[in-house]
């Protein structure tokens, strides 16, 4: 039997969801969305031809819910989804930082919930998106749940007490590569580059060392020494990369984003 999903706020990340279920073969018919703006609920409608329905009526309808709306959005979303929804209905988030408890507690049917942090590279099917099972989920709910996010990336089940360092790592992760390429691109400008072609010159390397990684199951230290030669110009870099603590200020920057997430899951502002 087809199994209906409603994406709840479709935003960036749930437009993702919905087009990349849609490639892997799902019918609009089993697809339906709730907007905050009606232009926004039209302009999907247009684009994906599925059906633009209330929170209500999706909760009321849908065997799988997925909320796609801001953490600060969830409890006024779920108050207002708790009087119309069955206990049998699948409850997957994928807002940062809100563990399944939060749910569990103001979702009285007991419905089973399933958490998942993804990245922003599912927008072009390279996201990951990690999964945990919430106090109801079965083996079941969670195969529903990859079947969901595996046309946009890969999958990866931790238990929830994982979810913080996960998203320290994978949520957040997208952004310290950036943050690298930005600064590597002013390093090119200074060495005398073009921005264009420095900025060309280290996506490349940076897309060739990432897909070097995935697939050659090499360690990245033996991979990081096939390129550093005896006295040559990768050994000075890294040697200033050590120099400057580099290092350390990643370890650092990892643990801050764990502790920002462990807050966010705590009720801090």
């Amino acid at each position: 039997m087809a199994q209906k999903v409603a994406v709840l706020g479709t935003g960036k990340i749930g437009e993702a969801l919905l087009s990349g279920m849609i490639r892997a073969g799902w019918s609009t018919d089993d697809l339906l969305v709730t907007a905050r703006r009606p232009e926004r609920a039209e302009a999907l409608h247009a684009r994906y031809g599925v059906e633009t329905v209330t929170n209500a009526e999706a909760a009321k309808s849908a065997d799988t819910l997925i909320l796609a709306v801001k953490p600060q959005d969830m409890a006024a979303l779920l108050s207002e989804l708790a009087p119309h929804l069955p206990a049998d209905r699948l409850v997957i988030s994928a807002a940062a930082g809100v563990p399944t408890s939060f749910f569990e507690e103001r979702l009285p049917g007991g419905n089973p919930v399933v958490r998942v942090m993804p990245n922003t590279p599912v927008l072009v099917d390279e996201g990951m998106s990690v999964i945990s099972a919430g106090t109801h989920a079965t083996e079941d709910h969670l195969l529903r749940t990859e079947a969901i996010f595996k046309p946009v990336g890969k999958t990866l089940r931790v238990p929830e007490s994982q979810q913080d360092a996960a998203t320290a790592l994978s949520g957040s992760g997208p952004a310290y590569f950036y943050f690298l390429v930005e600064a590597m691109t002013d390093a090119g400008i200074l060495l005398g580059l073009p921005r264009d072609k420095a900025h060309d010159l280290i996506v490349q390397a940076a897309i060739g060392a990432a897909v070097m990684l995935r697939d050659s199951g090499e360690h990245p230290v033996k991979l990081r020494e096939a390129v550093t030669s005896p006295a040559g110009t990768t050994i000075n870099a890294i040697r200033e990369l050590e120099k400057h603590g580099v290092r350390h200020a990643l370890i650092a920057a990892l643990e801050a984003a764990r502790d920002r997430s462990r807050e966010l899951a705590s009720g801090e502002g």
